[in-house]
């Protein structure tokens, strides 16, 4: 199963991320989408997973969930948009990785594109895309694009989109 993941587009769909994604079976995106017009663009692309960001309004508030779980390929994944590092998780991250396990913790907010394997919770990997959008201090514009097989994240690709005012 071949996944592209977006972060922070804040209301930008680059179209080159239709190319990018194009051999991918789903989106995932970790929030802070922008108008709900975005994320149905997305979803008639193809199917879409996401969660709602701190600057998404009502609507995508009511449309999708705070924190998302899923289990694919026999991978249990979590995401959702603020969650920092390890082992800077922030509190409310925290509380939850100490009472459920995942081995894929995806995440935006940051705007810095992040791959790290937490040790200490059995190399549970961590990811974040960075921004797909023009909004926010980063330069470049970024997502991830990866394969997920039998309990497996493998030919992770980090993707430039080029700069934010592009």
């Amino acid at each position: 199963m071949r996944i592209g993941l977006l972060s922070d587009t804040h209301g930008f769909l680059d179209p080159q991320i239709f190319t990018y994604l194009a051999d991918c079976d789903e989106i995932w995106h970790a929030g802070d989408i922008g108008p709900v017009g975005l994320l149905t663009e997305l979803q008639t692309f193809k199917p879409t997973q996401a969660v709602f960001g701190n600057i998404d309004g009502g609507e995508l508030r009511q449309e999708l969930p705070l924190d998302y779980w899923l289990e694919r390929e026999g991978l249990v994944i979590w995401m959702t948009h603020i969650g920092g590092y390890p082992p800077k998780y922030n509190p409310r991250v925290r509380t939850i990785l100490a009472e459920r396990r995942a081995d894929v913790f995806i995440c935006g907010h940051s705007h810095i594109l992040k791959v790290i394997k937490d040790e200490q919770r059995g190399n549970m990997l961590c990811l974040n895309p960075g921004a797909a959008g023009r909004h926010g201090f980063h330069k470049v514009r970024t997502l991830l694009r990866f394969q997920l097989n039998n309990g497996k994240v493998s030919q992770l690709e980090a993707i430039e989109l080029g700069s934010k005012s592009n």
